[in-house]
């Protein structure tokens, strides 16, 4: 008979873990606990359905590292008239530097030209600190002139009745000219082609779009509404965009960084997936107020022979504009995890707001001890009919007795 007991026991707490087991509900009619719980749901879904989906699309798997390309191309030409050379014709191949295709390149609107120099003894420039002298003795033969020109021949050069002068040096002469720059007047029109490719998802897509008029990106220009897929831009235009003087920045030259942004979703039609443009000019720091030229000027030489055999060469410092391209963008498709993951995490954070409310309920209000009584409840088998009812609802019995009349709670509670 024991051995019958035992195993009936055994199956009896085996057979208990397939009772299905649910929490105690108590209804406080509370007005003020009510309200704040509802406004903390209302708050939390409205947080997880606005910001969470709507603004962050945290439904979808998102790809931050695009792969990007660039392809430059620039047009239009430039006509000077100077006394040095006379009339000239710059094209791309002549003011951009390198001339074409790459994402940071260097477009010369202005410059000094120095013709005709040829190796030898001349002068220093009285605006170099380090060339000045009262002697020969400040010129020491073959020492270059620092931020100069050429090496030190030893001789000191001062004009009739000035006690100090500039050292003579061994460079190419005449040292390059200081008058006042020649601007280049120009239409120079830019072609900014970008290409993005998205691993995660495979795509690729462009800022140019097809059409079915072979003349549009001869004709077209940007416009953030009307042509948003024209990659043509006007220098003119991209100094504009940048808040500046586009005089100003010709003359004594600057730094312009161009920032293609892409925010693609892929969930939508692919005609939404636009490219943005920032302009920003990065060689002024803004937060002391302070300007600092970059890559103001630069400098390059063209090489002659004469009939003689002699070399020489025409000097030009160039001012300019460099422009700097780069390519940002992101992607994202809906995902059922990150989906899954957000729902979980709001449906916790409703969780918070029931353990606030009871904490409140149990711990702040008036009547407590009141809706601590009624939220947690102790089980004590002290008699006989405790044990024929617990035995009753394991069906180890036709016990039918009920719950004595003192265990029976009403639903309701007082306000608080």
């Amino acid at each position: 008979m024991a051995s019958n007991s035992c195993k009936s026991k055994i199956l009896s707490n085996v057979l208990s873990c397939l009772n299905y087991k649910t929490g105690k509900f108590i209804i406080a009619e509370s007005k003020r606990i009510g309200t704040l719980y509802r406004v903390i749901q209302l708050s939390i879904i409205g947080y997880l359905v606005g910001y969470v989906f709507l603004s962050k699309k945290s439904y979808q798997a998102k790809e931050e590292s695009i792969q990007s390309a660039v392809i430059t191309k620039l047009k239009g030409v430039a006509v000077t008239n100077t006394a040095e050379s006379g009339r000239m014709v710059w094209e791309p191949v002549d003011y951009v530097i390198p001339p074409q295709g790459d994402a940071v390149f260097f477009i010369v609107t202005n410059f000094i030209e120095t013709p005709n120099q040829k190796l030898g003894n001349c002068a220093e420039s009285p605006d170099v600190p380090d060339g000045h002298c009262k002697g020969d003795k400040d010129c020491a033969m073959g020492e270059s002139v620092k931020t100069g020109h050429g090496f030190r021949t030893g001789r000191c050069l001062r004009d009739n009745g000035k006690s100090s002068g500039t050292c003579e040096i061994y460079s190419w002469c005449p040292i390059e000219s200081c008058h006042q720059p020649h601007i280049s007047e120009s239409f120079l029109q830019f072609d900014i082609k970008t290409f993005i490719f998205e691993t995660f998802h495979p795509i690729m897509r462009a800022n140019v779009q097809d059409t079915a008029d072979k003349y549009h990106l001869k004709k077209c220009h940007y416009d953030e509404l009307l042509e948003p897929y024209c990659p043509i831009f006007s220098l003119g235009d991209i100094v504009y965009r940048t808040g500046h003087s586009f005089q100003d920045m010709v003359l004594r030259g600057g730094s312009i960084g161009i920032l293609i942004k892409w925010k693609c979703d892929l969930d939508r039609d692919h005609s939404e997936c636009k490219p943005r443009y920032n302009f920003t000019r990065i060689d002024i720091n803004s937060y002391f107020n302070l300007p600092h030229f970059w890559y103001s000027h630069n400098r390059h030489a063209r090489y002659y022979k004469n009939e003689s055999g002699e070399v020489y060469r025409t000097q030009f410092k160039v001012y300019g504009i460099r422009i700097n391209i780069m390519v940002h963008g992101k992607a994202g498709k809906f995902c059922i995890i990150p989906t899954v993951i957000n729902i979980g995490s709001g449906l916790a954070c409703i969780g918070g707001g029931t353990w606030l409310c009871d904490w409140i309920l149990l711990y702040l209000m008036k009547k407590r001890e009141f809706y601590k009584d009624w939220k947690f409840e102790n089980v004590k088998k002290k008699d006989r009919n405790a044990s024929n009812i617990t035995e009753h609802y394991n069906g180890t019995t036709e016990d039918t007795k009920q719950i004595p009349e003192e265990q029976q709670l009403t639903d309701q509670s007082p306000e608080v």
